[in-house]
């Protein structure tokens, strides 16, 4: 009797005991349960190499323009215009136009032609003139 009890027993242990059943749910919605998260540990690198800033000095600006109203601009209120990168900023025209022509401007103006350019108004400070700075550039 006893052999047989330690056998029943022995057999359960190695088997396991099962506690299976009908799971009561107490809310509305379901939540999927927490899994285990490990860190990525990737075998080599998404990008090779960093991505490039494509937007120097030299790709900002892309031209002066000559056009008779940019000549009356240049002679009357001290402006150059240039068309410049669509992608380009206003802080990003000046220190263009201050380290390609070695200038202050005061304020950079902008906007969209209808043909999709971006053209730039550079208002050039008191102490340079822009008649001068056309020469030097070559839109004169």
């Amino acid at each position: 009797m006893a052999a047989g009890k330690a056998a029943a027993v022995a057999k359960q242990l190695t088997k396991g005991v099962s506690k299976k059943g009908t799971r009561i749910h107490t809310k509305v919605h379901f939540y999927r349960g927490k899994t285990v998260d490990l860190p990525k540990a990737p075998k080599y690198k998404v990008k090779s190499t960093p991505k490039k800033n494509s937007l120097d000095k030299y790709s900002i600006i892309k031209h002066p323009l000559t056009t008779e109203s940019s000549m009356k601009l240049i002679e009357d209120s001290n402006t150059l215009v240039f068309i410049v990168d669509i992608k380009s900023n206003k802080r990003q025209i000046k220190n263009a136009v201050k380290e390609l022509y070695q200038i202050e401007a005061e304020r950079v103006n902008t906007l969209i032609t209808p043909k999709g350019f971006k053209k730039a108004y550079v208002k050039l400070s008191k102490d340079y003139d822009a008649l001068d700075v056309a020469n030097k550039v070559g839109v004169i």
